[in-house]
C-alpha cells in the first residue's frame, strides 16, 4: 500500500451546535488545512484509502465514523470523553489566556504560554493515539490535529460539561 492510501483525503465536523466563536473558527479551518495536508491514518486491517473522516459527539461520547474514499463505511470508533476532560479543560483555558496575552502582554509572555499550550497537546495527542490504537493507526502530528478538532467541536457547544469552568 503506499502511503497516499495512507491517509485522510476529507474531514468534517457535526455542525449542529449554533454558537460560533471566530477564533475557533479559525482554529478548526487551520488543522483541517493542516491535517488534509499532511497526515498518517490507517484503519487496522483495511487495505483501502484515503479515508473520510467525520468527528461528532453522539449521547456524550465522540463518534469517529470513517469512510472510504468512495463512502463505503470503513470503521466508526465511540470514545468516552472522561478521559480527556482535564486536558480539554487545560486546554480552553491555556487558550484564553493565550488570546487575552495576544492584548495585553508582550512576546516573552506568548512564548511561555504557547510552550504550555504545546505541552497540552502533545499530552492529549499521545492519550487520542492510545484510545484509537485498536480501531486506527495515527502518527503524533494527526493526533495533534485531531485534538484540536475536537477541542473545536466541543468548544461550538459552550454549554458542554467539559469546557465549562
Amino acid at each position: 500500500m503506499t502511503g497516499a492510501e495512507n491517509r485522510l483525503c476529507d474531514v468534517a465536523l457535526d455542525c449542529a451546535f449554533k454558537t460560533r466563536d471566530a477564533r475557533v473558527e479559525r482554529e478548526q479551518a487551520l488543522a483541517i488545512i493542516d491535517l488534509l495536508e499532511s497526515n498518517s491514518f490507517t484503519p487496522i486491517g483495511h487495505d483501502g484509502g484515503p479515508y473520510r473522516l467525520k468527528i461528532e459527539t453522539v449521547d456524550g461520547r465522540l463518534a469517529l465514523h470513517v469512510t472510504d474514499d468512495n463512502g463505503s463505511h470503513v470503521v466508526s470508533h465511540y470514545l468516552s470523553l472522561t478521559p480527556f476532560r482535564r486536558l480539554l479543560k487545560d486546554y480552553t483555558r491555556i487558550c484564553e489566556t493565550y488570546y487575552d496575552a495576544v492584548r495585553r502582554l508582550g512576546p516573552e509572555w506568548l512564548e511561555a504560554i504557547d510552550m504550555g499550550r504545546r505541552g497540552i497537546h502533545n499530552e492529549a495527542a499521545e492519550l487520542i493515539r492510545e484510545r484509537l490504537s485498536t480501531k486506527v493507526e495515527i502518527d503524533k502530528d494527526t493526533a495533534r490535529r485531531l485534538f484540536t478538532l475536537i477541542h473545536a467541536l466541543l468548544a461550538r457547544n459552550a454549554q458542554h460539561r467539559f469546557l465549562s469552568s
